[in-house]
């Protein structure tokens, strides 16, 4: 469903990402971790499109993002981690904002809005204009016009930052219900107890570089330490180069 290619990405002199081979199937749901500056967000952008790859060639759903990129985004979803909402519209006008712009059938619109706004609990401010929302009511409606159009590939970047406990637990369970119904998740988290909860398998990169890959027991393996997935990590991203696959 996802495929990276030997993907490099350079700014002027500064190989942001290298060599870069990743397949994700259907129904996966991949945790993508990574220290400060190590490529995680050059990676997402290029996925989504909004970058493309100075090297190398990206699949989603068969499609060529570089050559095919409006039938590649027409089913990918992109939760960035700081929620967007264009401020000047109330949560409803955003949802049908959405449904137009993924030009959904008037009827079909109309009852994905409803189970979204009863899934995610909007229905106290929906009608309110964006501006006023907090933190967590903003990322709520971030996550219900993302899966608005019941996206194939759902990309996510930090979503917790800023969640309190009860809506971590509600975004975790949608996730993975998310994976289980099908649809590819891309997770790119610091939280290292979210991914060894959710996913099926970590990627790790390290200075552009993909320096593990797989479930934990795999990682472990690479690390050549039977830890917790906070000292696998450390120990890959610490030694990029002894632990290259």
């Amino acid at each position: 469903m996802i495929e990276l290619d030997n993907v490099s990405k350079s700014y002027g002199a500064t190989l942001a990402v290298r060599d870069l081979s990743l397949t994700i199937a259907k129904g996966e749901l991949f945790a993508f971790l990574g220290p400060n500056g190590a490529g995680k967000t050059t990676t997402i952008k290029m996925m989504c499109g909004l970058l493309f790859p100075s090297a190398g060639s990206i699949r989603i759903a068969g499609f060529d993002i570089a050559k095919q990129g409006e039938q590649a985004r027409r089913v990918i979803s992109y939760v960035p981690d700081q929620p967007f909402l264009y401020e000047k519209l109330t949560g409803r006008e955003m949802l049908q904002f959405i449904a137009a712009m993924y030009a959904m059938p008037p009827d079909h619109a109309q009852r994905r809005m409803e189970e979204m706004i009863d899934l995610f609990g909007l229905a106290t401010f929906v009608d309110n204009l964006t501006q006023q929302y907090s933190h967590g009511m903003r990322q709520r409606t971030v996550f219900a016009c993302a899966l608005l159009h019941e996206p194939e590939v759902l990309i996510v970047d930090e979503p917790t930052v800023g969640l309190d406990p009860r809506s971590i637990r509600m975004l975790k369970d949608l996730l993975r219900k998310e994976a289980e119904r099908g649809v590819t998740v891309f997770l790119s988290t610091h939280s290292l107890d979210i991914a060894q909860e959710l996913a099926d398998r970590i990627g790790v990169i390290g200075q552009g570089r993909l320096i593990g890959c797989g479930t934990l027991d795999t990682l472990r393996k690479q690390a050549a330490l039977d830890g917790t997935l906070e000292e696998v990590f450390l120990k890959l991203t610490e030694e990029p180069e002894a632990a290259v696959v």
